[in-house]
């Protein structure tokens, strides 16, 4: 699906910050020290972020648990951070589960673990229609 619009600027600031840390620490770290440098960066742009949040895990209309994700910026972008050679389908599949599960409309993958940094935004919005 296309990003919505809405969310084109925030995201934009977001893959900024991370092409940043990437810039400067370049491949080869575990993926909490990545999450910190991003931290750093995200603080200066200004953004407002949480960090491991717990998010609720719906199941129909019950809320039947929580998950930890690695960012929630502006209530609005969850960002999932991954530190491995290369991003696979099992990864995108979690991030669209993620989104449905938790009820967002926005995520970004972003992959440190490559020599460039790789990002990928994904939009679930279940009152679309094709």
């Amino acid at each position: 699906m296309l990003l919505d619009n809405r969310f084109n600027s925030l995201t934009q600031t977001i893959i900024g910050c991370a092409m940043s840390v990437h810039r400067e620490l370049g491949s080869g770290f575990p993926e909490i020290i990545y999450q910190r440098g991003l931290a750093v960066e995200m603080r200066e742009a200004g953004l407002a972020f949480q960090a491991e949040i717990h998010l609720p895990v719906f199941y129909k209309d019950t809320n039947i648990g929580s998950r930890r994700a690695d960012f929630l910026v502006e209530g609005q972008v969850l960002v999932e951070l991954k530190a491995i050679n290369e991003l696979v389908e099992s990864n995108f599949s979690q991030v669209v589960n993620y989104l449905k599960a938790y009820r967002l409309e926005v995520a970004l993958l972003i992959n440190f673990g490559e020599s460039s940094l790789r990002h990928r935004r994904f939009l679930h919005n279940p009152t679309r229609t094709i």
